[in-house]
Order: structure tokens, then sequence, then C-alpha cells
């Protein structure tokens, strides 16, 4: 792990400048330097840096335990005892924290510092400028510790970086192993794996369906919450595809995406539902209607419904088991999430110094342990160990090597996402022939590529 050279460096100035009789910003007030005749005691180096500066703050939206007060401020607490920086926290929601950043950036009083990911620190606020290149802050060592397709995402070009990443997961779905037993069928999943294939995935919902009639699974589309589930659902059913590989165009109107709409929408088990978004469809999973969730991942896994009920519990105290979107050969790409800290750049290069300091400190430190666990995700870095000591999180760690494309960076991702759900309700509103899907696919994929 690297040191905080930068905390030592700006130390060393500010030793510097008090021998020197010159200028220090404290809270306390430095004992005054003795005066003498040595040129050399009255003029600081040519190349002297400022001082960091001694108070930052930090917006974070709720990512795991960093949406709660207590947790941050422990972490807060240890970097202000190690680096003499104090940090005042502003927690967000995802119903207005976007409407709250933009407010402050166009007024001039943006935050320091910015907790969340790629789509908003490098694909949006970085494109637009507000954001300071963090590039410096990886080495050779980060490069080679950190998981290549975060490092990736972070970076807006091979020079230009607007994040660092600390932790990271994969989204997955969420199946009531008791009702699938009951329905015989648990013979189309492999709980040791967490795979299973396409074929499989339609049999199972037609033995469920069969069993308990009605939905057993929804499609939820009445806003985006939740959406990387609905996404990863069509994409992986036949191998289709969100976005080319450069990351300048929506591709969902592939026929392989097309037929994937259209096998969910012949399934008597599975509802288009624009009543609802993904919470809610956790809402519905957890008290038995719902026998499986397209909305999951390892912060359901480890606390289903938020209230302490155990992990893999259902309110009816059924099992829940993780699993990996059905693909046809059972090989799933799944949707990922990533993140991290960026840097606004509010004109203040001490501030810029001592947010950096702060991102080495949680990001590169020997207390990144501390800073990943309180997120309940994974650790974007290799050589940090945060979850030997628990079984759930080593199960779950299983889903990782099956990340794919983190192609949420792609340019007009807002509207993009707008449009996804607008057409999952027009399909599910069709008559369900090829024609009007393929015709609700075009409309709103050509509505995503108008904005790139």
């Amino acid at each position: 792990m690297k040191k905080l050279l930068a905390l030592a460096l700006a130390m060393v100035m500010v030793l510097a400048l008090a021998a020197c009789g010159g200028t220090v910003t404290s809270t306390d007030t430095p004992a005054p330097a003795e005066t003498t005749t040595t040129p050399a005691d009255t003029t600081a180096p040519a190349d002297a840096t400022p001082a960091a500066a001694s108070a930052i703050t930090l917006w974070t939206y709720p990512i795991g335990g960093w949406g709660n007060e207590e947790t941050v401020k422990a972490l807060t607490d240890a970097f202000t005892a190690e680096t003499g920086i104090a940090v005042t926290v502003e927690y967000l929601t995802y119903a207005d924290g976007d409407d709250k950043v933009n407010t402050a950036l166009t007024a001039g009083q943006g935050p320091d510092l910015i907790m969340e990911g790629p789509e908003r620190l490098v694909s949006n606020w970085g494109a637009k400028g507000y954001m300071v290149n963090i590039a410096d802050l990886f080495d050779a060592a980060d490069k080679s510790e950190l998981n290549a397709a975060a490092v990736d995402a972070c970076f807006a070009d091979a020079n230009t970086a607007y994040e660092y990443p600390l932790v990271m997961t994969a989204h997955c779905m969420g199946i009531n192993l008791n009702a699938f037993k009951e329905a015989g069928a648990d013979q189309y999943i492999n709980t040791d794996t967490h795979t299973w294939t396409t074929e499989q995935f339609i049999s199972a919902v037609n033995a469920l369906e069969a069993k308990f009639g009605g939905t057993v699974g929804a499609v939820f589309c009445g806003g985006q919450g939740g959406d990387q589930g609905t996404r990863a659902l069509v994409n992986n059913l036949y191998g289709g595809t969100f976005t080319n590989a450069e990351h300048t165009k929506y591709t969902w109107d592939d026929a392989k995406n097309v037929e994937a709409l259209k096998t969910l929408y012949d399934l008597k088990g599975i509802a288009y539902d624009p009543a609802i978004v993904g919470g809610e469809e956790i809402a519905l999973f957890y008290n038995g209607t719902l026998k499986m969730a397209f909305c999951w991942n390892i912060a359901q896994q480890l606390n289903p419904n938020s209230a302490d009920t155990g992990a893999a519990k259902t309110l009816n105290g059924d099992d829940i088991v993780f699993m990996a979107f059905p693909s046809e050969d059972g090989n799933a790409k799944l949707q990922g999430g990533i993140w991290g800290f960026g840097i606004f750049d509010n004109g203040d290069q001490g501030k810029i110094d001592a947010a950096k300091q702060f991102i080495q400190f949680m990001c590169d430190s020997d207390h990144t342990v501390d800073a990943v666990r309180a997120a309940n995700f994974f650790p974007a870095r290799s050589t940090v160990d945060a979850w030997s000591d628990n079984p759930i999180m080593g199960e779950y760690n299983k889903l990782m090597p099956m990340l794919g494309d983190y192609y949420q960076v792609t340019t007009g991702w807002a509207q993009a996402r707008t449009a996804w759900w607008n057409m999952l309700q027009q399909v599910g509103q069709s008559d369900g022939s090829d024609a009007a899907i393929k015709a609700a696919v075009d409309q709103f994929c050509a509505e995503a590529n108008s904005g790139t």
C-alpha cells in the first residue's frame, strides 16, 4: 500500500514555512519564528506548494453503509485523526441527489468530494468539465491491483480519470428456493455455480406457474429503479447487447433482444408490470407473491428486506438463493456496479490536495478494508481481504468473474434509461406480435441514440 506521501510533503512545507517566518493556515496559532539574518531562513523555496486544506466536504449516495451517518463518521474521524483534515458529510438519496448536485454545481457551490459510480462521475459531471483529473493517483501498482474493468470505467480516456474505485459488485437474480422445490423447478438450477440456461429458465417459469398460478416473475417498468435487472435479463437470454464496445451507440435493437422480449411476453408466468420498479418488485418477492426477483445483489442477500430477518430468508422464512441471469450456454454476462470517489474542481488546490489524501486513505491504505466493509460490496483492489470471515460474501464471489461490460458510461445514459423502461411498457401493452415488439424496440433505441 502506498503511504500518504502528499500529507508528508504538506507537513514538510508547513514546517519549512514556519521556520522561515511564513504564514501558516491552521486552527492553532504557531509560535513566532526566531528572527535571523540568514537568507535561507527568510526565503521559501521557489518550488514550494501550498499545504492541503484543513477541511473538505464529501457528498455521498447511499452505497451500503456509506449512507449511514454513524458508519461514515467512524471512517472520517479516523481520517481526521491521521491527517488533521476535517470532513463534513452530506448524505444524498437517489430520488433527488442528482438535482442537488446539479444545482450546487450551477451555483459554484459543489462539494469537494463525491462518492458514486462512473455513470455520474465520468460520463456526466466529468464530461461536463466539473471534475478534477485524478489520473496521477493511478501508478503501476494501482493498475495491477485494481480490477481492470473498474479502472477502465473510471477513465474518460487514456490520460484522464474522474473516479478512483473503492468497491464493486455483480447484480443478479434472487429465487425462492422453497417455491422452486415445491414446484419441482429446482431441477433446472445449479445451486453450486448459481447458473442456468435459457431453456432451464423457461422450464422453471412454466413449472412455477403451473403450481402457483399467476405471475411468478415481473418485468418491472414503472421507472428506471432497478433497471439493471431488466437489461441483464433481456440481454442474457439470447446473447444480445446494450451498447457497442466503444460505448458510442445503443444496440438493444438487435434481433437477439427482440427475441428475448418476445419470449418474456409469451411466458404465462411472466408479466410486464408498469406499476412497479425494482424496489417494489423485491417487496413482492419478500412476501411470497413473486417467486423470483430480477433486481437482486449482495446487499439484499446479506440482509433481506433490511429488517434483519436473517441472511437469505424471506418474510415467510423461505430460503433465497442468488442466481446469475439465464443465458443460452449458462455463461452469463452480469451487469456490474462500481463505486468510488471523484473530486470536483472548485478552484482551490489546497482542497483538491486534501481530497486526494482522502481518496488514498480510503482506497489505497491500511484503512481500505474498513471502507470496503462499510459499503458491503467487494473490493476493487485485489490485495484487500475484506470478507474471508463471511461465508455469504465468499459464496457470492462466484459471480464476480461473470462481470460484463460496464456500458453505463455511454453518452446519453440518462436519456437511454428513460427510453428503456418506456420501451418495456410499450412492449407489455402491445399485442405481443413480432412486428409490434420490433417497432417498440426500434423506436426507443432510436430515442436513446439521439442523445449520443
